[in-house]
């Protein structure tokens, strides 16, 4: 594996190819504070034209809190799952969101959205997942625990939290 830098300071004689390196790369290398992580995962935020309103999980503070929390979601909604994240120093390769939901202590969903490889740069990336809807009935409503988890090709778990999600006949419940 090898660095930004050195990415950018390969073949400086060949003019096509620092074309096509900063296609891909971007102008120069980015050079964040290292104390920084990698991968800076900012907010996670569910998104419908029948909700009211985006709900949002903002993850840069203490995600151990999240675990109290409980975010709604009606049932039989289309829903989309919003991922805004940042990569600071190395290209990250394989980005994957894994979302393991719990009902009652028995697991009964694994979802893996492949996000992606990505460059550095100063801006949030974002990731739409594809519209799904949220199953209905009476026997699925009520509270799930869930564990997210993102991940890499490289097996490096960049951030992991749990939280709850009330699922619920209707919005004013």
């Amino acid at each position: 594996m090898k660095s930004l830098v050195e990415i950018h300071s390969l073949d400086k004689d060949d003019e096509s190819l620092n074309k096509y390196k900063q296609a891909l790369l971007g102008p120069g290398p980015v050079m964040p504070d290292p104390s920084v992580p990698n991968i800076q995962v900012t907010r996670l935020t569910l998104m419908s034209g029948q909700a009211p309103g985006p709900v949002t999980m903002d993850l840069t503070g203490d995600v151990e809190a999240l675990k109290e929390q409980a975010f709604m979601m009606k049932e039989g909604m289309d829903y989309r799952v919003k991922i805004h994240f940042k990569v600071n120093r190395e290209i990250v390769s394989g980005l994957r969101y894994v979302q393991l939901t719990y009902r009652k202590g028995v697991r009964v969903d694994k979802a893996v959205y492949m996000v992606g490889s990505y460059r550095p740069q100063k801006e949030e990336h974002e990731f739409l997942t594809p519209l799904e809807e949220a199953p209905k009935g009476m026997v699925v409503r009520g509270t799930y625990h869930i564990k997210s988890l993102f991940t890499d090709d490289d097996k490096t778990d960049h951030l992991s939290w749990a939280w709850k999600l009330q699922m619920k006949k209707d919005w004013e419940e």
